[in-house]
């Protein structure tokens, strides 16, 4: 029996853990098959695909932070799968996510100034820069390790809750399409809301699905750490309904989050699930 998780973060983005600490973790929990889904970047995939005799099977995979527009506005996370990382589609999709995160990271660091009096010095300013996928945990490190902030929840609530500043989601037509050029499946990244979100009914969720599967949508992530069993059951349910493939994942960023690695449940084990979305991947750009 396989056991699987395809949504895992590194420090190539917002995880705690290198590719390489991610691989080994994986083996010794006993996972055969993951994905590597850094927000807006490719460079922990890549570094995971090419460790040799690793003793997991790695699907190539992203996770585009988006935005939809069209007959009903809403935020969301879309997972690719399987795709050519060499693509010229999916390497400026993601080109236009990091322009969009350097901008959104620039209001930042104005308003920690103007607002606070707090501003970074050369080497932290390099740092922040240099990374592939910019965020506010990346701010809020900084301000811990100052002392500035006691932890990270005080970094996050009080020093990085502003409000007004620039998009940093590309469109999710944009994402979808890339992903399908690249030879991929895009999955709807934990549908049902992620952390600290509110839950959404499924008369609330239906529209979106339906707004992203006219865009090309291959699947919805059925099975994830936060959901129930009963969760489960609704989005495997729906996805059935509209045809969509399942997906699995933790959402797992080491000690950047409450997520153990391979839990694809909030209320079992979830040793096996019917991840129908592995069977439809080209083998092509896996390891």
């Amino acid at each position: 029996m396989r056991k699987i998780d395809l949504h895992l973060h590194t420090t190539a983005s917002d995880g705690s853990d290198t590719p390489r600490e991610l691989l080994r973790l994986a083996k010794e929990v006993g996972l055969t098959v993951i994905s590597v889904t850094d927000h807006d970047t490719l460079a922990g995939c890549i570094e995971a695909i090419n460790i040799p005799e690793c003793g997991v099977k790695v699907i190539t995979g992203i996770e585009f932070s988006c935005h939809h527009c069209g007959e009903c506005d809403f935020d969301c996370h879309i997972l690719g799968y399987g795709f050519d990382p060499e693509s010229p589609e999916l390497l400026g999709a993601i080109a236009h996510g990091r322009e969009m995160r350097l901008a959104k990271l620039e209001a930042r660091l104005e308003y920690l100034y103007t607002r606070f009096g707090i501003r970074f010095d050369g080497e932290e300013l390099e740092w922040l820069h240099s990374l592939n996928s910019v965020a506010r945990p990346h701010l809020g490190s900084l301000l811990v390790k100052r002392g500035v902030a006691k932890d990270m929840a005080e970094a996050m609530d009080t020093y990085l809750k502003g409000d007004g500043f620039p998009d940093d989601r590309i469109d999710a037509a944009e994402a979808i399409d890339a992903i399908a050029k690249a030879g991929g499946i895009s999955v709807y990244a934990h549908p049902l809301g992620g952390e600290r979100e509110r839950r959404l009914t499924r008369e609330e969720l239906s529209p979106r699905v339906d707004a992203l599967r006219r865009l090309g949508l291959g699947g919805l992530e059925c099975y994830y750490s936060r959901y129930s069993s009963e969760d489960s059951a609704l989005l495997s349910e729906l996805a059935e309904e509209r045809g969509l493939l399942k997906s699995a994942g933790s959402d797992y960023h080491g000690k950047n989050k409450t997520v153990e690695l391979g839990r694809l449940s909030s209320d079992s084990d979830s040793g096996s699930v019917d991840a129908t979305v592995l069977s439809a991947l080209p083998d092509i750009y896996t390891l």
